[in-house]
């Protein structure tokens, strides 16, 4: 039924004199409250209220509003959680809308940052902002160790790290924080085969592909060419990345603004970012960010499309990009301006054209967890890799039990 009142809601103007309740995280709130004064310029009689929630408490308080019942209209919603809010059937389509307007154009969107918004056909998000990880890396110290280019497969990459690597010294090829998942994930979204398999019934660690980007991963780690410790414990990564402490460096693109503030001007030069480099060539990356969603309860859904289509137009994405450092979704926000100026985020720009979207599962972020969690262990030593591919089928198959038996009591009927 809610599809149907979109469809049917969508070719009207929003209406006036109504409230809009937007819920965004963290300093994204900060930024988009900067924008919003011309939103309700340009539409008299629409007050956009805003509510930030911190990253760390957002997802529990969204699903306790859930319960409740008291939902904003919109919000921002990272792409990893979409699945999990369309399986509670707490998201409105917005193909409806999508039918009637100009401004929100799925072609001009990158790819797989679009698609990790459909489900079952339907289109439940829109991209606001682009996320992915790739290379930051000292340019001079590659050069010093007589190379003159990043790495452009992992054959390549692992001379560098161990021409790099000097760990007596406390210098090492790259920092890896053993607390987080994104980095082996990028490596392994690059093989062929996928995390899950049989319709994302269960895990497919022990695929070849995913061995081998365990393997390497790991590797580095026995190699000494990354240390061992959380993000906690490598302190601050950007005086240390200046200090040569590392080399290489793979996260996403707020470190552009973080090194650029935390380091002096004149190391400019020293740095630069790169694509990630495959296993035999060019590497695909995470397809990650934050979309915009409407509540299928909010009574005020026209209204929160309008919002959607104003911070989706590309003006504002860049608007956005120069208050917060988020990359813009749609490919027409970096045909000018600081975005296609900026060597340093070109090689995001070419990232985003090669990355790939997580299994849309709403349990994925538990199994992201025991990849992690799994992946510490095996650098730690207590499995070897295949040992580690089997635990964490293990561990993903209880995981995705009840998906299972959902799956099979839906085949029945």
């Amino acid at each position: 039924m809610a599809f149907v009142l979109a469809g049917l809601c969508a070719c009207a103007g929003p209406p006036r004199g109504e409230t809009i309740k937007f819920w965004t995280f963290g300093r994204e709130g900060e930024a988009v409250a900067m924008l919003l004064p011309d939103f309700e310029r340009e539409h008299p009689g629409l007050h956009v209220e805003l509510q930030r929630l911190p990253h760390s408490a957002a997802h529990q308080k969204m699903l306790t509003a859930f319960a409740a019942g008291t939902l904003p209209d919109l919000a921002q919603l990272g792409n990893t959680w979409l699945a999990e809010w369309v399986a509670l059937h707490a998201l409105a389509p917005l193909d409806a809308y999508l039918a009637q307007t100009r401004t929100v154009v799925a072609q001009d969107y990158f790819p797989s940052l679009w698609a990790t918004n459909v489900v079952a056909g339907r289109v439940y998000g829109i991209p606001w902002y682009a996320d992915t990880r790739l290379l930051f890396y000292r340019r001079d110290l590659l050069a010093a160790a007589g190379f003159d280019h990043p790495p452009r497969d992992w054959a390549e990459w692992r001379r560098m790290l161990a021409a790099l690597s000097r760990p007596e010294a406390q210098r090492y090829g790259i920092l890896l924080p053993t607390n987080e998942y994104e980095q082996l994930l990028s490596l392994a979204l690059q093989q062929p085969e996928p995390l899950l398999r049989d319709g994302d019934r269960y895990g497919n660690f022990r695929s070849a592909g995913f061995r081998r980007a365990l393997a390497f991963y790991v590797e580095t780690f026995r190699l000494r060419q990354a240390p061992p410790i959380s993000n906690v414990e490598a302190g601050n990564p950007w005086e240390a990345f200046g200090r040569g402490t590392y080399a290489f460096y793979l996260s996403g693109p707020w470190n552009i603004g973080e090194l650029r503030q935390r380091l002096p001007p004149a190391f400019e030069s020293a740095w630069a970012t790169a694509t990630l480099p495959g296993a035999d060539g060019p590497g695909s990356g995470l397809a990650g960010g934050s979309s915009l969603v409407v509540f299928a309860r909010s009574p005020h859904q026209r209204g929160a499309w309008a919002l959607i289509e104003y911070l989706s137009r590309p003006e504002v994405q860049q608007r956005f990009y120069a208050l917060l450092g988020d990359l813009p979704a749609r490919r027409s926000a970096w045909a000018e301006g600081a975005l296609h100026d900026d060597a340093k985020t070109r090689a995001f720009l070419a990232q985003l054209e090669r990355v790939k979207p997580i299994p849309q599962v709403p349990e994925w972020e538990r199994i992201a967890n025991e990849m992690q969690l799994v992946a510490a262990q095996t650098v730690a030593g207590e499995y070897d890799v295949d040992q580690a591919a089997a635990e964490l089928d293990r561990r993903v198959d209880r995981i995705l039990a009840k998906r299972r038996w959902l799956l099979k009591r839906t085949a029945r009927r």
